[in-house]
């Protein structure tokens, strides 16, 4: 098959081939409501964002999912850390952290899976991993749902990976939140590729 040229345009009535790309937005955690995607549909969407490149065949991620009942009890653990960390911290930190994932009805983490490889550099690794974030962000869109990537402290934090049962080599790369969108996510400023791109020469 012949490459597209999207600048020559597809056939009359027929959709850009970058529509899917072009048309991506994150939609914000607190905009996210129910229905969330089901178990086959859920499925489907992780078999997509697997398909990502991956130099040696590491598969150098996994998912973690959290919903029900067990985002709010996150979200209670959150709210008593921040609590036990900052004795000055206010109530409105501490709500935030308490409802950090009861917004969106289900959150995938990506979890990156590193540790000593003599072939492929950790940063290869890391950065498939999160290759598979983006990817789930645009199958999540392609079936009807809105999604966004967080990460914010609880991310990074030794005790939250320790309660998600993370090993010393595994890292966080993102939570993913998806459900039905309540707002269509405005259109911003995307970066101009004209501004962003050259061509070397040997000099």
């Amino acid at each position: 098959m012949s490459p597209i040229d999207p600048i020559a345009g597809a056939a009359p009535g027929a959709q850009d081939p970058l529509h899917p790309l072009d048309s991506r937005r994150s939609v914000p955690a607190r905009q996210l409501g129910e229905p969330g995607p089901n178990e086959a549909t859920l499925l489907r969407m992780l078999r997509s964002a697997c398909r990502v490149p991956d130099h040696g065949k590491r598969v150098p991620w996994r998912f973690l999912t959290i919903r029900g009942d067990a985002r709010h009890a996150l979200g209670e653990r959150l709210a008593a850390l921040t609590r036990e960390r900052d004795a000055s911290a206010g109530d409105a930190a501490i709500e935030k952290d308490r409802m950090r994932f009861s917004h969106a009805p289900l959150v995938v983490a990506v979890v990156a899976r590193l540790g000593a490889d003599e072939k492929i550099p950790e940063q290869e690794r890391l950065l498939s991993a999160g290759c598979v974030c983006f990817a789930l962000l645009q199958a999540a869109q392609a079936v009807g749902f809105g999604a966004t990537w967080l990460t914010g402290w609880p991310a990074y934090d030794a005790t939250v990976k320790d309660w998600l049962g993370l090993s010393a080599e595994e890292r966080i790369v993102g939570f993913i939140h998806i459900g039905t969108p309540r707002m269509q996510a405005p259109e911003r400023e995307r970066p101009d590729p004209t501004a962003l791109h050259e061509e070397w020469q040997p000099s």
